[in-house]
C-alpha cells in the first residue's frame, strides 16, 4: 500500500501563502495612499513593482532553500535560512524604491520592510511548529525501515525516535528475513516504505546482494539513503565535484577557511565583546563576585586549560561554581555534583558562569560562537574514539554553540553517545558556517539563558 505523500504539496501551498502575505503588505500600503496607488499614470507601476518583488521573492529562495525544508531540519537552521532570505529581500524592495521613480515605495519602504519581516517571520515560524506538531501526533509521517544494527544505525535510529516532530514512523524488519528479497519486497509494499537506510560502516550482505537491493530499491521506488560511519571522518573531509560529467570527491573547503569570512567573523567578535564587556559585565561582574564571596571561599574566577583553534591551549575563563577542590581538572561534573555551590547550581542554569569569556573572545583566543571547548582530558579522550572529533579544531571554540542550543550539553546519559552528536552538531557548523547562523545562534542562546537551561548540570 502506497501512503499519500502529503508532504508534496506543503511547499506550493506555502509559496501561494507567502506571495499572498507580501501582495496583501503592499496593497494595504497602497490603499493607505489612494492618490497614489488610484492615479493614472502610477497604477500599472505599482502593480508592476508587486509582480516583479514576488517574482524576485520566489528566484531568492532557490540560493537561500526556503523550501528545500527537509523534514527533520532543525528550527536554528531553518530560521538560519528564513532570517538571510528576508533580509535579502528586503534589501531588494529598498533597492527598488531607490532606483525606480515609484514615489509609494520612496514613502513607505521601512514600514513595508519592518511589516514585512514581522508578518512573514511570524507567519511561517508558526506554520514550523504548527506541521512539527501535526508530526508528534502521529500524522505526515514518512515509514522507514533500517537493514543493519551497527553503531552509525543505531545512533540515528535513537535520534529518529527521540525526535518524533521529524515525522519518521521506524518499520523494523525481521533480521531473519534480511537474505530474502521477495518478503523485503512484499514488506515495502505493506507498510508504504519511503526510505531504506543502510549503513557504509557494517553490512551483513555481500557486493552482489547490495547490488539487488540498488536494483528492488529503484524498481519499487524506494529511496536508499547511505548511513556513513561514525567511527570515520574521511565524508567531512571531501565534497563531490564534477570534472564534465565524471564524478570525483575533492578535498572540502570550510567557509572559515576564506580570509574574507575570517574577517568577518573576526570583527563581529570583537565588536559583540566589546558591546557585552561595556553594557552588561561592568555591572553584571561585580555583583556576581559578591555573590560567589558571599557563598563561600575561594578566588571569584576559575581558569582552566581548554583546547582552541589548532589544538593551541589557552586560560578559559569562568565565573568558580565550585568549591575549591583538587579534581577540576581530573572530573567531570555529575548529575547533582555536591561540589557545585547554591550560586554556582544558578549560574550555571543561566549560563552566566560563562560571561568572562567574553574577555577570552576580545583577546582573540574564542568565538561569540563556535564549539564549546572541553576539559583537556575529554578531549584526549575522544580524539581516539571519534575520528571526526578532531574538525572542532578548525575553528576557534565558541561561548555558545549550534550543540548547545540544541540541547546537546551536560553530562547525563550515555556520554559517548552524546558526545557523538555533538560531533556531528559541530561538524556541521565548521562545514555551514555563515554570519547569520551565528546570529541565531545567538538570539537562541539569550531564550535559553532567559528560561534556564534544563540540560546544565
Amino acid at each position: 500500500m502506497q501512503r499519500i505523500r502529503y508532504s508534496r504539496y506543503f511547499k506550493v501551498s506555502f509559496i501561494v501563502l507567502d506571495v499572498i502575505v507580501i501582495a496583501a503588505v503592499f496593497v494595504y500600503f497602497f490603499l493607505r495612499n489612494n492618490d497614489i496607488f488610484f492615479g493614472e499614470e502610477l497604477w500599472e507601476q505599482n502593480v508592476l513593482s508587486i509582480t516583479l518583488l514576488i517574482f524576485y521573492w520566489i528566484l531568492l529562495s532557490s540560493r537561500t532553500k526556503l523550501y528545500s525544508i527537509a523534514r527533520n531540519i532543525t528550527y536554528t537552521i531553518y530560521l538560519e535560512r528564513l532570517v538571510t532570505h528576508i533580509f535579502i529581500f528586503i534589501f531588494g524592495v529598498i533597492l527598488l524604491a531607490k532606483v525606480s521613480n515609484n514615489e509609494f515605495l520612496k514613502q513607505d519602504r521601512f514600514l513595508i520592510a519592518v511589516s514585512l519581516f514581522f508578518l512573514l517571520f511570524i507567519i511561517k515560524s508558526t506554520l514550523f511548529f504548527a506541521l512539527k506538531y501535526i508530526r508528534t501526533k502521529g500524522l505526515n509521517y514518512r515509514n522507514i525501515m533500517f537493514l543493519s544494527d551497527d553503531a552509525s544505525s543505531q545512533i540515528l535510529k535513537n535520534i529518529l525516535t527521540e525526535r518524533k516532530d521529524y515525522g519518521f514512523k521506524i518499520n523494523d524488519y525481521p533480521p531473519e528475513d534480511r537474505f530474502n528479497f521477495d518478503r523485503l519486497v512484499k514488506f515495502w509494499k505493506e507498510h508504504g516504505i519511503h526510505t531504506l537506510y543502510l549503513s557504509t560502516e557494517f553490512s551483513p550482505y555481500e557486493k552482489e546482494d547490495e547490488a539487488e537491493i540498488h536494483r528492488l530499491a529503484e524498481v519499487h521506488k524506494v529511496r536508499i539513503s547511505l548511513i556513513p560511519s561514525v567511527i570515520k571522518n574521511i565524508f567531512f573531509q571531501y565534497d563531490l565535484g564534477y570534472i564534465e560529467t565524471q564524478p570525483i570527491l575533492v578535498r572540502s573547503k570550510f567557509p572559515l577557511n576564506y580570509l574574507t569570512n575570517i574577517v568577518i567573523k573576526r570583527t563581529f567578535d570583537i565588536l559583540f565583546s566589546v558591546i557585552i564587556l561595556l553594557l552588561i559585565c561592568t555591572w553584571l561582574f561585580p555583583i556576581i563576585a559578591i555573590l560567589i564571596k558571599l557563598d563561600g571561599k575561594g578566588p571569584v574566577f576559575f581558569l582552566q586549560k581548554r583546547y582552541g583553534y589548532h589544538d593551541e591551549v589557552f586560560n578559559c575563563i569562568k565565573f568558580r561554581t565550585m568549591c575549591v577542590n583538587g579534581h577540576s581538572s581530573s572530573k567531570t561534573t555529575e548529575e547533582n555534583d555536591k561540589r557545585i555551590t547554591k550560586i554556582g547550581r544558578f549560574l550555571r542554569k543561566t549560563s552566566l558562569d560563562e560571561m568572562p569569556q567574553f574577555i577570552n573572545v576580545f583577546k582573540g583566543e574564542m568565538s561569540v560562537v563556535g564549539p564549546r571547548p572541553h576539559m583537556l582530558l575529554v578531549d584526549d579522550f575522544y580524539k581516539l574514539k571519534i575520528g571526526r572529533y578532531s574538525i572542532r579544531s578548525l575553528v576557534k571554540p565558541g561561548v555558545t554553540g549550534l550543540a548547545q542550543v540544541n540541547g546537546l550539553r551536560g553530562d547525563a546519559g550515555d556520554m559517548h553517545i552524546e558526545m557523538q552528536k555533538r560531533i556531528l552538531a559541530d561538524a556541521f557548523y565548521v562545514k555551514n558556517w555563515t554570519l547569520s547562523l551565528d546570529l541565531v545562534i545567538i538570539l537562541k542562546t539569550v531564550f535559553l539563558v532567559i528560561g534556564g537551561d534544563k540540560n546544565a548540570n
